[in-house]
């Protein structure tokens, strides 16, 4: 580990430890939980009495985001081999949520730097443990209805990998509205010796929405943040489009006892922004049509999906900046 700074989640340094296992077939699930949640804060604090990040709130049938993708994970992978990163002020959240796997898999890092350092952190703990497994990156605040359908896909996404290891597969849906707050990618031709599986033309994240009109008309589909790779593949990657940050993180490898202070010197970046966005060539689409996927940043995403669910809605946001109340 290369911070752990509460007991109830303190590990013995590990560094040096290696898995003996075919660094191909060692699969390895990453639970990414260290996002803030400041647009829902309303509503989580309506459900759970105070304004948690959204992974955390008991959101969907008495479950938490982050324990649904828990299960999910683990339906990819041991419960040995799921790991996850948290921020330092979630702990009292992840203590109660995260149970099923062992302490010492939950990476927790200073403070919340966007999915850029946070991912590099996280990578960097794996190192110490594995010599060069496939990694499969899971969101903790999106909706999946069909867990066994999705993890269908993402293990085809892990075999395409192991025929290609210098690419980073990621998992799209098609769309059915222009949305401006996810990143779409635009899939080139089809690989011929994998069905539903594509080259990359183009990675757009965030677009304004005549933008986002545009490249649905070509074809593009909505990125669910859902990557597999070789780690060192993606340590490269980041090496090689993020310099100065990876080398910066980088001195963690060797003197883990300066998270806090790095984690104060170094700036926020987005992955997808920074690097996705520029290397479709790196990248492979996997198609997922077969199940109900949102990003559920927004009350009115919750919303949407509980109306295509046939779900009721819970609770009652009467207008834009007011609290919502359950009803």
């Amino acid at each position: 580990m290369l911070e752990l700074q509460n007991d109830d989640f303190r590990s013995e340094n590990i560094a040096g430890e290696q898995v003996n296992a075919d660094c191909f077939s060692e699969r390895v699930a990453l639970l990414l939980a260290g996002g803030d949640g400041v647009r829902l804060r309303e509503l989580t604090r309506a459900i759970a009495g105070m304004p948690i990040p959204k992974q955390y709130c008991r959101l969907f049938r008495n479950s938490s985001l982050l324990e649904v993708a828990l299960e999910r994970a683990r339906l990819f992978a041991s419960s040995e081999n799921v790991y996850t990163i948290v921020n330092r002020n979630h702990i009292q959240f992840a203590q109660e949520q995260l149970g099923s796997i062992p302490k010492a898999n939950v990476f927790v890092q200073p403070l919340n730097r966007d999915t850029g350092p946070g991912m590099i952190f996280a990578l960097l703990n794996l190192e110490r443990i594995y010599e060069d497994p496939i990694v499969a990156v899971f969101p903790t605040d999106h909706y999946v209805d069909d867990a066994q359908a999705f993890n269908a896909q993402v293990l085809r996404a892990v075999d395409a990998v192991a025929h290609m290891p210098d690419k980073i597969a990621l998992l799209g849906v098609v769309p059915d509205r222009a949305e401006t707050a996810y990143g779409y990618i635009l899939p080139a031709g089809p690989l011929a010796e994998y069905e539903s599986i594509y080259n990359v033309d183009a990675f757009a994240e965030k677009p304004d929405l005549k933008a986002a009109h545009k490249i649905m008309s070509r074809g593009a589909v909505w990125n669910t943040f859902v990557m597999v790779f070789r780690l060192s593949r993606m340590m490269e990657l980041l090496g090689r489009y993020m310099q100065r940050e990876f080398e910066m993180m980088s001195v963690l490898r060797a003197t883990p006892e300066k998270s806090d202070v790095l984690y104060q010197e170094i700036c926020s970046w987005n992955l997808s922004t920074r690097v996705l966005s520029q290397i479709p060539q790196h990248l492979i689409l996997i198609k997922v049509d077969d199940v109900h996927w949102s990003d559920w940043g927004t009350c009115e995403s919750i919303e949407r999906s509980f109306r295509a669910l046939n779900i009721p809605w819970h609770w009652n946001v009467r207008q834009p900046g007011s609290s919502p109340v359950p009803t």
